[in-house]
């Protein structure tokens, strides 16, 4: 008994060691200042306009589950009478407009770009072949001022999946397919853990 309880303690002292390593660093990006923010859907093309809406209200989801004291009003185009200003492509103005019609200091836009299918092919020296199917996608978001219309930060990321493969070898075919739904998902979900980092707090080694 005395042997496991000097072993239990050593335990203790190396792991209690090992934590006092590392500490914790603010996000980069604190709202609790601003209090309220608007997020207006990001925008994309029609043939889009699903994934669009997903990307956005998973960005709403990962913004409150990380940042605390804030208040988040979710716009689209449809809520507010700045359809114009929107599809024009002056942030500026529609930023500066939207904090007079909602009076929020600060906006959340975002531009998500997507690709379709694309197709991939490697021919071998031996006659054999490789050929595979991607999807892929931007995501670019920024914080601006509706007093000024400036931008106070802002956050790009990138991601794709492969959604097919085919590879021929020695005559015979191998052939790997996925719904290109599920790999659009799967990236929807990369580019907004991308996008937030700056709003998460991270751990240092000291």
């Amino acid at each position: 008994m005395p042997v496991r309880g000097v072993v239990a303690v050593c335990g203790t002292l190396a792991l209690s060691a090992c934590a006092a390593h590392y500490a914790q660093v603010p996000a980069r990006l604190d709202l609790q200042p601003y209090g309220r923010v608007a997020l207006v859907t990001f925008t994309t093309d029609q043939a889009n306009s699903e994934l669009s809406v997903a990307a956005t209200q998973r960005f709403a989801e990962a913004l409150l589950a990380t940042q605390s004291g804030v208040e988040l009003l979710e716009l689209t185009s449809a809520d507010t009478s700045l359809r114009a200003l929107a599809a024009s492509g002056d942030v500026s103005t529609l930023a500066q407009a939207l904090g007079r019609e909602k009076n929020v200091p600060a906006v959340f836009l975002g531009q998500l770009t997507v690709s379709g299918v694309k197709p991939h092919g490697l021919l071998s020296v031996a006659g054999g072949a490789r050929v595979s199917a991607s999807v892929s996608a931007e995501l670019t978001v920024r914080l601006l001022s509706t007093s000024t219309g400036g931008t106070v930060w802002r956050s790009s990321a990138a991601a794709d999946r492969t959604v097919g493969k085919l590879a021929l070898s020695g005559g015979l075919p191998s052939v790997a397919v996925r719904n290109p739904d599920d790999a659009y998902g799967q990236v929807v979900s990369e580019l907004v853990r991308g996008v937030t980092r700056d709003l998460r707090p991270t751990w240092v080694k000291q």
